[in-house]
């Protein structure tokens, strides 16, 4: 029996792979349909083009864009509205339409801090997917967005407490973190045997290792430090409440 069927909702390019690449490449592996929606950045873009890449690589089909710019980078989606900003109904709507046409037994998406640095492009991003998730199994709502879809669970990527010290040696200890309380953590998915697919998706972003962001400073770890740091990835479950669904558990 496949895994089941996964969806990943992410603010930026380069979230899906440094949150869930493991748990994307594993469903994909296992015979999954696999797929990311990505909040921010247009088509036509580099970084979009990078994601393309990425996404090649954890084997999740093909970018789905909602097309809205980045907070700090207006370029990302010329004449766009900065996701934060746009009408959350339209918004909700646009991630209900990707929802009820992917049908996912499972979405994936950032925690309510927006992970480890509380971009505030992956806490909108939480918000979005929260309530998309529920809309998407309630008929009356978005009708002209197909039929309705009700995921059976929503896992949040996030970080234990207990997994800061390290991945600090990475992030750097100026930068505020945020994590939760290690017992708040309900799946921890070890995803080594597919670490080397992850990582290249990582270093697929070829504009962020360029600048020295996140994926930067991975390219620059000897491959034993990013299977230490990086082979573990934590969930947060949450089970929308619009439809008595079977329990179905992400693969761990």
């Amino acid at each position: 029996m496949p895994a089941p069927s996964l969806l990943a909702v992410f603010a930026h390019p380069d979230d899906e792979s440094l949150s869930a690449g493991g748990a994307l490449a594993r469903h994909a592996a296992e015979g999954a349909r696999t797929a990311v929606v990505t909040a921010t950045w247009a088509n036509g873009t580099h970084r979009a083009e990078e994601l393309a890449e990425a996404l090649r690589i954890l084997g999740a089909g093909k970018p789905r864009l909602l097309g809205y710019a980045d907070a700090r980078v207006p370029q990302s989606a010329p004449g766009r509205a900065r996701f934060c900003e746009a009408p959350l109904d339209e918004a909700v709507g646009r991630l209900v339409t990707h929802i009820r046409e992917f049908r996912p037994d499972i979405m994936v998406t950032h925690d309510a801090y927006g992970g480890l640095p509380g971009h505030p492009d992956h806490v909108h991003t939480h918000r979005v997917t929260m309530l998309a998730a529920q809309a998407a199994g309630l008929a009356q709502l978005y009708p002209d967005t197909g039929a309705p879809w009700q995921p059976r669970a929503l896992y949040l990527a996030t970080h234990p407490h207990s997994a800061v010290p390290a991945l600090r040696d990475v992030t750097g200890a100026r930068k505020a973190v945020y994590s939760v309380p290690d017992e708040q953590v309900t799946a921890t998915v070890d995803v080594s045997p597919w670490i080397e697919q992850k990582i290249a998706a990582v270093l697929a972003h070829r504009s962020e290792v360029e600048r020295g962001a996140l994926p930067g400073l991975i390219a620059a770890l000897p491959p034993d430090a990013r299977k230490r740091l990086f082979a573990t990835e934590w969930y947060i479950r949450h089970n929308p409440v619009t439809a008595a669904v079977p329990r179905t558990v992400l693969t761990v």
